[in-house]
């Protein structure tokens, strides 16, 4: 067993782990017609052949006509879409490797006539992109209903194909994060109002998603505060609303959480240098994974898709490990560094890190 922090294994519930390494959802569009072809399975076997502990593929979408803006981003309902994610889970698998789906609704950031369903309305709490603009029609609780069942039916059929455990994406100013969030939510019904009255949506997506994939299997919630709509969005400005803003999804049935920020090492609070997950953990006492510019320096993951010409150089992983030796958090998730070298982690674990290559535009085109 190793000495090192990144790789000691780790288990919860029904999901054990090699180690604490964890592929980020990093968004691909390569799957013609919504369903992953082999090219996408081998994608991600390469990932788990390199030693990652747990693989979250990119956001995959459920049932709603308006769930997503290309048709080359994989769905999670079509009979064929969900063969190919067999295939996938099969070859992850194979290679020793544990992999998750994340299962995805776009929002009001999908533009209308666009997607697979090109007629289909996009979904919002109020319709309002996030910056106050009026972009579609509010949610009736008919919709609202049915996105609960789509979420519950995607997560029922992970678990039937192989799926290791299962992510719900409500980050980054998507569906659910545009729920909890009052630049998106202006609501006056029992789905909006205050903090925590905003989680109603999301907690009763976990309580249905729980209820078809039992009791011990992983449901890990990813969050963030920052919005691509608004990058200095906060949902909570103190530990305390942060803690009254997890309190009801924790109650409805959340395992893990996946707190999104862009730097790993920037404090999320005032009097404390704990990051977002750090403070999750804190707070709610369960596992958390961490996430943002791990194993680079330089630009962050957003400004590196705007900007793809712009370089991030590899970093020292010092300040992650030790963090994660005093258990602020319990695993890390890792996107551009695993995009650029499908053997980071291996690399990392066996002291090989000078072979480390810098994040490059040549990766983010070939993204293979």
């Amino acid at each position: 067993m190793s000495a090192k922090p990144l790789f000691q294994p780790f288990s919860y519930k029904s999901l054990s782990l090699a180690n604490r390494v964890v592929m980020a959802p990093m968004t691909r569009s390569r799957s013609p017609k919504g369903v992953p072809g082999t090219d996408v399975a081998a994608y991600y076997r390469r990932r788990a052949e390199g030693g990652v502990g747990l693989i979250v593929t990119e956001g995959t979408t459920v049932d709603r006509p308006g769930a997503s803006n290309s048709p080359s981003i994989p769905n999670f309902h079509e009979s064929a879409s969900l063969e190919g994610w067999k295939r996938v889970v099969d070859e992850v698998h194979a290679a020793g490797g544990k992999i998750a789906p994340q299962l995805w609704h776009q929002g009001m950031v999908r533009k209308p006539g666009t997607g697979p369903h090109p007629d289909g309305k996009s979904d919002g709490p109020s319709g309002l992109s996030g910056t106050g603009k009026a972009v579609g029609e509010p949610m009736t609780d008919e919709d609202i209903a049915d996105t609960i069942e789509a979420f519950a039916k995607a997560a029922a059929a992970s678990k039937k194909i192989g799926f290791d455990c299962v992510e719900l994406h409500g980050a980054h100013g998507y569906l659910i994060d545009q729920f909890f969030w009052e630049g998106a939510n202006r609501r006056t019904d029992a789905w909006g109002g205050d903090l925590v009255r905003r989680t109603r949506f999301a907690a009763e997506i976990v309580k249905a998603v729980r209820k078809r994939v039992g009791a011990d299997y992983v449901i890990i919630q990813r969050f963030s505060q920052w919005k691509q709509q608004d990058y200095a969005a906060k949902l909570a400005l103190t530990p305390k609303e942060l803690e009254a803003f997890l309190a009801p999804l924790t109650e409805a049935g959340v395992d893990i959480y996946h707190a999104s920020t862009r730097r790993f090492w920037e404090p999320e609070f005032e009097g404390s240098n704990l990051n977002l997950a750090g403070w999750t953990k804190k707070i709610t006492g369960l596992p958390a994974i961490t996430v943002g510019s791990v194993g680079l320096k330089g630009v962050d993951f957003v400004h590196s898709l705007r900007n793809p010409g712009d370089q991030s150089e590899v970093s020292d992983l010092g300040e992650l490990e030790a963090r994660l030796e005093r258990e602020e958090f319990d695993l890390v998730a890792v996107g551009r560094a695993l995009i650029s070298d499908p053997n980071w982690t291996a690399k990392v674990r066996d002291d090989r890190t000078n072979e480390l290559q810098p994040f490059s535009p040549e990766a983010m085109k070939e993204f293979a």
